[in-house]
């Protein structure tokens, strides 16, 4: 242990932040070594190919307008995107029936379309009042964190219709029920995203496009360009501060480190063992920012069939589990893909099932939605994230009644040599890819100026990077 190699940064974690981080400080010129515990990168963007060999995401998947810096690496990177198809009518199940629309109407009765409008036009109101970088210090901010947004919205909503139609659409968003995080959180995350229309839209919004192939592969070709500094198989256990450097514990050995990254969703970095513990409102937060909870499908067909009928494969459902459906097909249209999530409660439910009795629940859903074909898939996929040990739950972490205003500002602020990363952690398009990539980078530049404001140390490695007996090969 005293000979662990020392190296400038440690990152924990291979995702889209821990992997932006690197590639950063590399550029840099510094020594980094990514610690992973999966066998795999990318963290919560997971690529998968049905049967016929067509790819397709188990994880994060969507790209939009402004997500700039994701859509910038992307290219760097070599890689496409291309648009979702869009085109055709909505559905909307409500109250046993069918309704149909074509735009973002999805279907509503005019007078709760009406009010779904006037309160998206005040939520947005509201949430261009919240100061991103500290939401809890704007006016206003401590009534709403007192109260959830299931409660503002049943005070404010005033059609029983548009009520239901806030509950399941904000359910996609989040993968969490409306009880389950503050007004204010809802609200910053609005702010954070550019508005709820952008967050709830396909064509323009932050479900606009996809990578040609998966966006697992953004995190591949980062991984790719760092080469052996990354690392898999390797869970990092306890993190120990002691003087000129933390030591990192993982399974199969031990280095050391000027300064650590961890790029971890914040119920997985409250995980890990820290010496000296954690200040008490760091390890408080991470204690109470659970993930979301959602089941995603994708379920091909030989042919995208509610196209030839004039239907676009979006569907939102107030009466079931499945809650939110897309087309996914591929550019070529080769096969029919439609993807369908179950969050929230739901979601919760839905885990107590067996696979088979899952994949009869959806199929039944999708047929009731779009008719007897999308009960006869060619194949069927599903990832439930919340059993993914390294991962424990999607979209992302949220936080409840009060905790913005107490512990809110701990999210981001280093402890000593440790710094924060992840997608839970931007100020900008938070939980979403986008907002990781920011969160990564945002990181590397407080870890490297904290470098460059003390001596390199002893030990410190220059160049390259080194070898430790027993760890896992990337």
């Amino acid at each position: 242990m005293q000979n662990a190699p020392m190296h400038d940064v440690v990152v924990v974690g291979a995702g889209l932040a821990g992997l932006s981080a690197a590639r950063q400080l590399t550029a840099e010129g510094l020594d980094v070594l990514v610690l992973e515990a999966r066998d795999r990168v990318a963290g919560r963007n997971e690529g998968a190919v049905f049967r016929n060999g067509v790819p397709v995401e188990l994880g994060g998947q969507w790209v939009g307008p402004g997500q700039d810096a994701v859509l910038a690496l992307i290219a760097e990177l070599g890689l496409q995107t291309f648009q979702v198809y869009d085109a055709g009518r909505s559905v909307l199940r409500i109250d046993g029936g069918l309704r149909y629309a074509e735009g973002g109407a999805f279907g509503l009765p005019d007078t709760a379309l009406a009010e779904f409008t006037r309160v998206q036009e005040l939520i947005d109101d509201l949430a261009a009042a919240v100061d991103p970088a500290d939401p809890a210090a704007g006016p206003g901010a401590a009534e709403q964190d007192r109260v959830t947004a299931d409660a503002w919205l049943r005070e404010n909503v005033r059609d029983e219709a548009a009520r239901r139609f806030y509950d399941i659409m904000l359910a996609t968003i989040f993968a969490a029920d409306t009880c389950e995080f503050s007004l204010l959180h809802l609200l910053f995350y609005v702010r954070s995203g550019g508005g709820l229309v952008r967050l709830m839209s396909t064509i323009g919004g932050a479900q606009d496009s996809r990578v040609l192939g998966g966006t697992h592969r953004i995190s591949e070709a980062m991984a790719e360009q760092l080469g052996p500094r990354v690392r898999l198989r390797c869970p990092v256990r306890h993190l120990e501060q002691e003087e000129g450097g933390v030591r990192v514990h993982f399974d199969g050995g031990a280095v050391r480190a000027r300064r650590v990254i961890v790029a971890l969703p914040p119920v997985l970095a409250g995980r890990l063992r820290y010496s000296p513990p954690l200040p008490a409102n760091r390890d408080s937060l991470t204690q109470q920012m659970p993930a979301g909870t959602v089941i995603k499908f994708q379920v091909a067909y030989e042919r995208p069939f509610w196209r030839e009928t004039g239907f676009s494969g979006t569907a939102l459902n107030l009466d079931g589990h499945v809650g939110l459906v897309y087309d996914n097909c591929p550019p070529d249209a080769s096969c029919g893909v439609l993807v369908a999530f179950i969050e929230g409660t739901h979601a919760r439910d839905a885990a107590d099932l067996t696979p088979e009795q899952r994949r009869q629940l959806v199929l039944a859903e999708l047929a009731g939605l779009f008719g007897p074909e999308a009960a006869e898939p060619l194949d069927f996929l599903e990832r439930n994230w919340s059993e993914e040990e390294y991962t424990r739950g999607c979209y992302g972490g949220r936080l409840g009644t009060g905790l913005w205003k107490r512990l809110g500002r701990s999210l981001r602020e280093p402890v000593d040599r440790l710094h924060w990363a992840g997608a839970e952690t931007a100020e900008v398009w938070n939980g979403y890819m986008d907002g990781a990539v920011t969160s990564g980078r945002r990181a590397a530049a407080e870890a490297a100026a904290a470098l460059a404001a003390e001596p390199a140390g002893s030990g410190a490695v220059a160049a390259g990077v080194s070898t430790v007996a027993g760890t896992g090969s990337a």
